[in-house]
């Protein structure tokens, strides 16, 4: 292969890794069919993995959103952490916090502000398809 060819290549893989998971755009998400949890927002994340309905959202919310970074199925590909295994993801108000602030490092936007986009249903719907994710490593061993 000489070095147009693979300046080429490269050129190919970095625009599919760049555009593999679809829109960078944030989207918003519908969460009008989940029950309301009032306007404040909460310190803790009010649905439970045994939620389906919270997972099926979540889901959704997650593959728009947080795939393209975090990995598909939240299994990382190495661009951000992987989810699954970030130790503050515990902490509620940590996960909280980094989805409507977004990570912004020495001046650079590491992961956008969500807080146009998703609502606070939305936002502990994504941390309940993350969580189940979790769970399943978990048992497989994979964490």
């Amino acid at each position: 292969m000489n070095k147009i060819q693979k300046l080429g290549f490269t050129v190919l893989f970095s625009a599919i890794c760049a555009f593999g998971h679809g829109d960078v755009t944030p989207q918003k998400l519908d969460t009008s069919k989940l029950p309301n949890i009032g306007e404040d927002w909460l310190e803790e994340n009010p649905y439970s993995t045994d939620n389906k309905l919270a997972v099926e959202i979540g889901k959704q919310g997650y593959g728009e959103n947080c795939a393209r970074c975090h990995g598909l199925e939240v299994i990382s590909g190495g661009i951000a952490p992987d989810l699954r295994a970030l130790i503050p993801i515990d902490d509620d108000s940590y996960f909280q916090g980094k989805v409507l602030g977004g990570v912004v490092r020495n001046g650079n936007v590491y992961m956008p502000s969500f807080a146009e986009y998703l609502d606070q249903k939305g936002i502990w719907a994504i941390k309940t398809y993350i969580n189940t994710q979790r769970a399943k490593a978990l048992e497989k061993g994979d964490l």
